[in-house]
């Protein structure tokens, strides 16, 4: 080819070049691609419009709305939290105006004008999820509230398109406090944190209400990178930048017209405290937890609302006197204890009830050695028997209806019972003749030194004439709770029923205060966001003994604790009351006392933990020191703690209106020729002796409480149990009798020789004093 013809053939390129480049531009105008874009835009709008009306507003997610519990003192001082959940919401009304402005100013400045979305924000954080960059910032503060509230932390950008509508919608719906409120209560602050109440808490050991601008603005700072920013774990990087950015704050609530520049200056970092174990369910803290739990649901809100959370739980209890307590228990019980190598030791457990008789305020509580360690709560636990301390409810429903001995005499602290041992009972259908303490006989006694010595044969005589049913009724209108051990027969004057210390507090708290009920209440008040806990129970209730019968008993009760068995307790640094009871074969210990001010019940129960099954064992041989009687470690626990509850004595002295009436039956110098045959021999089933001599004395003045004790004298232990029994062994017949056991449970061994009859109790061997 020529060069002419290569001329040409480069024409006919140029020429074919331009006209291809006509073709595209025909396909791709300005105009065109204008278009095009728009009617992307259109399209896009449209998907968006779609979406917007398809994707709902969603129920708040699980965590969102789980809350911790707040357990406080009566004081208001933190006693525990509860809940998966270390969270606690608060309204705005709750936060300083100036502290929320520093969450404002930390996250999104333009809150109180935007729509809820910053659509370049989250543009950049949808382009950065495609690339693949994580976790991106540029929300605003619905958008932080609709993430933490309604959705979650995947980085997915499906889960950013929702969060985007969501925005749109809640900003639109809800008003923009109440869109800070929740982002300030949902968000995680680090050490353990949701929402601004436990952050504070966590972080300054004050409300949110109480928080500083300083405070509050690191508070808010600290949202960007909770464990990078916290103080005390951060390295000498993380501290600088949570300053520069504690300051980033404070200059942006200058620039938005929020914070005076003069205050700003004045401004210094406000380092939080060191870190600290959330509380927990250690020590008594557990069992006080649980009875406030129970006593919400038995009133009324349901266990679903309490573990919901989101309650604040303010106790009766007084810490200082809660305190005293574990004292008292640990230094009178727990010191004299080896658990890890005395097999009698290792099943010894306390428990107690302290109440203000005059308010019903359970003031102090000990449930055992620690609820993490035993879980079951001696202080409310009602599977041992009250024994001897249910004595004082027979003479008062003897006192209330009127009852007569079986000679016709009314019955007062001056009426002269026949305190024989083994002596049958007179008038009951169900025979029953129970020995008393080492089976001692006292002839004729009053009924005062019969409830001072804690005379068995006197009170099973007392339940025939008052009536068991009578008796009964008493007890439950008093506060004691009925169940089938409860069993109306005479047997039931020693106390074989079931009960626990909070039920015998309410009813010595009751005798205290002259028969107007008394309910024991744990519960100051509990408050929650959408509600407020109000009693169905009042603390104090009606009338349900007389004064006259309430302050007999109380009389009666206060000769015990001068010259009777409870008389570790006696001082002259208070006036008290109480009574001692030892249950059967010495598996339960009791004082229950008070003064005009303050009502304690304290036991010992022995319980083997060895099994799974709780098996009830004996208590003799505590500490070496024999049998472990109601009127030794109890008494003792009780008179130390009393006296440091009542700050080392009180003037305080019981205005009594005493029942009177003149003694009757045989006199005082009459005595018994021959007592009552039995079969059995006395020697072969020792019983537990709650004689004022085998403990320790005392001697305790106002000023310095002393304690001088004396050896303790070992005594007899006692034989096997004897086999429980609901109707026990009978004595029916001229000679036959047996010994019987607890009257609630499988038949007991019967006597042999006479005719029978449907059996009764018998000879049982009885709770002693």
């Amino acid at each position: 080819m020529g060069r002419a013809g290569a001329r040409q053939a480069r024409e006919r390129g140029a020429r074919g070049a331009e006209t291809e480049g006509a073709g595209i531009r025909r396909y791709f105008t300005w105009k065109k691609l204008l278009g095009a874009f728009f009617g992307f835009c259109l399209l896009a709008m449209g998907a968006f419009y779609i979406v917007y009306l398809l994707v709902p507003v969603p129920s708040a997610n699980a965590q969102a709305t789980m809350q911790s519990n707040v357990y406080q003192y009566g004081n208001g001082k933190l006693l525990a939290r509860t809940g998966e959940i270390n969270r606690e919401i608060v309204g705005l009304d709750k936060i300083p105006d100036e502290v929320e402005k520093a969450f404002v100013a930390a996250e999104n400045k333009t809150f109180y004008q935007d729509s809820g979305v910053d659509f370049v924000g989250t543009a950049r954080g949808l382009l950065k999820t495609l690339q693949g960059k994580g976790k991106q910032g540029g929300s605003t503060i619905t958008q932080q509230y609709v993430k933490n509230y309604y959705l979650d932390q995947d980085q997915t950008v499906s889960r950013k398109l929702k969060e985007l509508v969501i925005s749109l919608k809640v900003d639109q719906r809800m008003d923009k406090n109440a869109i800070l409120a929740g982002y300030m209560n949902t968000s995680y602050y680090g050490r353990g944190a949701y929402g601004i109440q436990a952050a504070a808490r966590a972080y300054y050991g004050v409300d949110a209400e109480k928080l500083t601008l300083p405070q509050g603005a690191y508070l808010a700072a600290l949202l960007q990178a909770p464990s990078q920013y916290d103080w005390a774990a951060a390295g000498e990087t993380g501290r600088k930048l949570v300053k520069e950015r504690w300051n980033y704050v404070l200059d942006n609530m200058v620039e938005e017209g929020w914070l005076d520049r003069s205050e700003r200056a004045g401004q210094t970092f406000p380092v939080p405290q060191a870190p600290k174990a959330a509380p927990g369910m250690e020590g008594q803290t557990g069992y006080l937890v649980a009875a406030a739990k129970q006593e919400l649901i038995t009133q009324g809100v349901s266990e679903e609302d309490i573990d919901a959370g989101g309650w604040t739980i303010t106790l009766n209890i007084d810490e200082k006197r809660q305190k005293e307590l574990v004292e008292a228990v640990d230094k009178r019980l727990e010191d004299h204890l080896d658990r890890e190598n005395d097999k009698v030791d290792a099943t010894v457990q306390a428990g107690a009830t302290s109440v203000d008789p005059k308010t019903g305020k359970v003031v102090a509580l000990y449930g055992g050695v620690g609820a993490t360690e035993h879980w079951m709560s001696n202080a409310t636990r009602r599977d041992y028997q009250p024994a001897s301390t249910f004595k004082p409810l027979v003479f008062a429903t003897a006192l209330e209806n009127g009852a007569e001995t079986q000679d016709g005499a009314g019955i007062g602290l001056n009426t002269i019972y026949d305190g024989t041992s083994r002596r049958p009972v007179e008038g009951s259908d169900t025979p029953f003749a129970p020995q008393n303490e080492d089976d001692r006989s006292y002839g004729p006694v009053t009924v005062q030194e019969a409830m001072n010595k804690s005379i068995n044969s006197v009170f099973a005589q007392m339940i025939v004439d008052a009536g068991p049913a009578e008796v009964k009724k008493t007890a439950l209108a008093l506060g004691m709770k009925d169940d089938e051990s409860f069993v109306e027969q005479p047997a039931m004057s020693l106390g074989t029923m079931g009960a626990s210390t909070w039920d015998m507090a309410g009813v010595y708290a009751t005798l205290d205060n002259h028969g107007k009920k008394v309910n024991p209440t744990i519960v100051k008040f509990a408050e929650h966001k959408d509600r407020t806990f109000v009693p169905d129970t009042p603390p104090i209730g009606e009338r349900v003994i007389s004064r006259e019968t309430a302050d007999t008993v109380t009389a009666a009760l206060t000769g015990v604790v001068r010259n009777g068995s409870g008389h570790e307790a006696s001082t002259s640094a208070y006036q008290a009351a109480g009574k001692t009871g030892t249950s059967e074969n010495n598996k339960s210990a009791w004082f229950a006392g008070y003064t005009p001010e303050l009502v304690t019940v304290v036991a010992l129960f022995g319980e083997d933990t060895s099994t799974d099954k709780v098996k009830q064992v004996s208590l003799t041989g505590t500490a070496n020191s024999g049998r472990a009687n109601g009127g030794g470690f109890p008494a003792r626990i009780w008179a130390d703690y009393t006296l440091d509850a009542l700050g080392g004595g009180s003037d305080a002295r019981f205005d009594l209106d005493i029942a009177e009436t003149a003694p009757a039956g045989p006199t005082a110098t009459e005595s018994p020729t021959e007592e009552p045959t039995a079969t059995e021999s006395p020697t072969e089933e020792p019983t537990e002796t709650e004689s004022p001599t085998e403990e320790p004395t005392r001697t305790r003045s106002p000023s310095t409480p002393t304690r001088t004790p004396t050896a303790p004298s070992p005594t007899e232990t006692p034989t096997d149990d004897p086999t429980d029994g609901a109707t026990g062994g009978a004595t029916g017949g001229s000679t036959g009798g047996g010994d019987g056991g607890d009257p609630t449970g499988e038949p007991g061994d019967g006597g042999s020789g006479g005719s029978g009859g449907p059996g009764g109790p018998g000879d049982m061997k009885p709770p002693n004093p």
